[in-house]
């Protein structure tokens, strides 16, 4: 769950200014980065047309790659502060590992919520032997002032509440959805959920007017909102909606993120999210020196360096459109 740009740019995110108060329509195109030693992912979030939804800040969308005669994702031992990371999967299987202590396979459905608090590390790879295919997402949210420095800590779960209506079936991974509320631990109100649409379906998801939304198509182009999405490409909707309409030609598969708008003015920079440039430059210090991070035990390699900073100061500011 790493953003492994060796140039990484500072991304300044958060407040309410770029918000719109109503509902919108705004189509956003993903980029493609290398995760790791050979897997290959679209990142949708951040994006140049928007930086955050709710408090989720970071949405990479990857395969589906078969990966039957490949070591898979490899991502070595890496440092986080301030987020929490949710690894989701569709299709193969992610081995966890964290300087907790925490070792957890993760299968498609299942919820794995990593939050780094004050300061964690991980590793996370495909075990061998591997499933041929790989495909899932991987998201952070962003911690609220109040809870940014919280103990690290692990939470895997395989029983999750589903919401159903004809032809549709969606999984509440974080946050609530139509009164189904996920075990995982939230930090501020959002949701996130995986919406499977059956061939020729039509149907209705009610929304909280106060969160903003965004979709992602995993597979299929379906419709949302009267919007055509092919894989990969992420629909921002706005705020101020009560439902929104799906439908689907043929099976697909899609992401729903949404959330509070997020009132704190953030600095994230590969991966850490702080509050100024000074606290992204202490954390990177920290993970350089081999402080603070602890280690991650079992992985066999070498943790990963940490990426020059930037030439000019980070400051917070309003997020832009």
């Amino acid at each position: 769950m790493s953003n492994l740009d060796v140039r990484p740019v500072p991304t300044v995110c958060g407040g309410r200014r770029s918000v719109p108060g109503g509902p919108v329509r705004d189509v956003l195109p993903g980029r493609t980065v290398l995760l790791g030693e050979s897997t290959q992912v679209r990142r949708v979030l951040p994006t140049l047309g928007r930086r955050m939804v709710g408090a989720w800040c970071f949405v990479d969308h990857y395969g589906p790659d078969d990966i039957t005669a490949e070591p898979g994702m490899q991502v070595p031992p890496h440092p986080h502060i301030g987020l929490q990371t949710v690894s989701w999967l569709l299709d193969g299987e992610i081995l966890h590992r964290d300087s907790t202590g925490s070792v957890q396979t993760i299968r498609p459905g299942e919820l794995g919520l990593m939050t780094a608090g004050r300061a964690i590390a991980h590793s996370e790879q495909s075990p061998a032997p591997h499933p041929a295919l790989l495909h899932g997402a991987q998201l952070w949210v962003a911690l609220p002032e109040e809870h940014r420095r919280t103990d690290p800590g692990f939470e895997h779960h395989a029983d999750l509440p589903v919401v159903t209506a004809p032809g549709l079936r969606a999984t509440v991974a974080m946050g609530e959805l139509d009164g189904a509320a996920s075990p995982g631990t939230a930090f501020s109100p959002l949701v996130g959920a995986e919406v499977v649409l059956a061939a020729g379906a039509e149907a209705a998801l009610p929304l909280e007017r106060d969160f903003e939304y965004a979709v992602l198509t995993l597979s299929g182009a379906p419709e949302a909102d009267g919007v055509r999405l092919d894989p990969g490409a992420l629909l921002y909707l706005g705020s101020g909606r009560d439902a929104l309409r799906l439908r689907g030609d043929s099976d697909a598969r899609l992401l729903l993120l949404g959330g509070e708008p997020f009132d704190e003015e953030i600095v994230m920079w590969w991966n850490f999210i702080g509050r100024s440039g000074e606290e992204i430059a202490e954390a990177r210090a920290d993970w350089t020196s081999g402080a603070r991070f602890g280690e991650v035990r079992g992985y066999e390699g070498a943790p990963l360096p940490a990426p020059d900073l930037p030439p000019v100061p980070l400051k917070p500011r309003g997020r832009e459109r």
